[in-house]
């Protein structure tokens, strides 16, 4: 049974953490660790099975686990990819846009091949990918439409740069229009499916991104459009948001859990 190092304790870290310890992920949650301290207490209380609080980012990689999930920021796996890596961890990434950093991407590639390591990314809040890669060598462009509640969008770096207000966003608006490369910098919480889109597909500069924001929808919603030499498919996913974090999707954890489960079990694997 594997052993799991948690890093980050936050809405989608609490679940994933909730299901091993409930038996639906057949593995141990051992070391668990977040930049806030109280975030780790309060989840280890609320486990059946408590694990040990690392006191850092470095003694959650060099403990004894076998994989470490990041459900933190894309700064956490800027910043402790290559240390859980070099000790030998395999590594699920929740924060994919940091892979879109191309100095990021070359260091988990490097890792990987270095110390024969493997790093997982959840499909996350959308559905298809195992199409996009599929058929990636005969891509001509990819489109992705995410619609979301402004307060769903709040806090991203976005609106410190436009200067735009999300509470005064009264109807359906086009805040964002650009490439996945620029979307994953300026809304870091919000668009990772724009990161995966692209590691699958044809790059992040290809990828194109159009964020809606629209206060009258309860939804997270990703509309995909591929087309190209294969012909043509287009993908649309409204979500529930997560009851915690309104910037993560229900999917979004429901499919983490789903990745961790399948690298934890043995038997039939479907899918690509």
């Amino acid at each position: 049974m594997k052993r799991i190092g948690l890093l980050g304790c936050g809405a989608i870290g609490t679940e994933i953490a909730l299901a091993i310890d409930s038996g639906r992920i057949p593995a141990k949650l051992t070391h668990i660790f977040d930049f806030s301290k109280t975030s780790s207490e309060m989840l280890a209380s609320k486990l059946k099975t408590r694990p040990v609080i690392s006191e850092n980012a470095g003694l959650l990689a060099a403990s004894p686990v076998d994989l470490v999930v990041e459900a933190a920021s894309q700064d956490a796996v800027r910043d402790n990819v290559l240390s859980i890596l070099q000790n030998r961890k395999d590594l699920m990434v929740m924060s994919v846009g940091a892979l879109l950093d191309e100095s990021v991407f070359d260091t988990v590639l490097e890792g990987c091949r270095d110390f024969n390591r493997h790093v997982y990314l959840p499909t996350g809040a959308i559905a298809g990918l195992d199409a996009v890669r599929s058929v990636r060598d005969e891509l001509e462009s990819m489109t992705l439409v995410t619609t979301k509640n402004p307060r769903a969008l709040k806090g991203a770096k976005f609106f410190e740069v436009s200067g735009t207000d999300p509470d005064s966003i009264l109807a359906p608006t086009v805040i964002y229009e650009g490439t996945a490369e620029e979307a994953v910098r300026l809304f870091p919480s919000n668009i990772n499916v724009a990161a995966l889109l692209s590691l699958a597909g044809i790059g992040s500069t290809r990828t194109k991104v159009r964020i809606v924001a629209d206060p009258g929808t309860d939804k997270n919603t990703h509309e995909i459009e591929a087309r190209g030499r294969f012909g043509r498919f287009s993908i649309k996913v409204e979500n529930v948001p997560s009851h915690n974090n309104p910037k993560t999707s229900r999917l979004a954890i429901l499919s983490a859990i789903e990745c961790l489960r399948k690298i934890c079990s043995a038997g039939i694997q479907i899918g690509t």
